[in-house]
């Protein structure tokens, strides 16, 4: 796999503070994206979940990295019993009264090759839960 990251860039109608609670207020997150046990915005906080197919599923751990409240928000995600480190973060840009956010997802090239982990489904996840997911959460808010 290429040492590309994956980027998805997307404009929300909606100001910073909005996109930020939904990044980082777990009772919000649910809605959207993971379901978190606990979450919180601190960097060495670690939180874990399960994704995958139904066939696999994977218990993916978790640690905040880093945090620039309304600005980053990055941690590092990998998988239970397989090698790979990879990093996840979301940046928050003003636009008048919008945001663009852009998702970056580093260090895939480091997971198993196997086809759970191909970066086309990485980008297929992230496409739906920044292009779609998040933005029909923030239309209801």
């Amino acid at each position: 796999m290429k040492a590309e990251p994956v980027v998805v860039e997307r404009i929300f109608n909606v100001p910073v503070q909005k996109v930020w609670e939904a990044l980082t207020d777990n009772a919000k997150m649910k809605q959207w994206y993971f379901d978190f046990e606990e979450f919180r915005p601190e960097v060495g906080f670690e939180f874990r979940f399960y994704g995958g197919t139904e066939e696999n599923k994977y218990l993916h751990i978790c640690k905040i990295t880093e945090v620039v409240p309304f600005k980053k928000l990055t941690h590092s995600w990998r998988y239970d019993g397989y090698p790979g480190d990879s990093f996840v973060t979301f940046e928050l840009f003003p636009e008048g009264d919008k945001t663009r956010l852009r998702l970056t997802h580093t260090g895939l090239e480091t997971f198993p090759s196997l086809s759970d982990f191909a970066r086309t489904n990485f980008e297929m996840g992230w496409n739906h839960i920044i292009g779609k997911s998040l933005p029909e959460y923030l239309e209801k808010v």
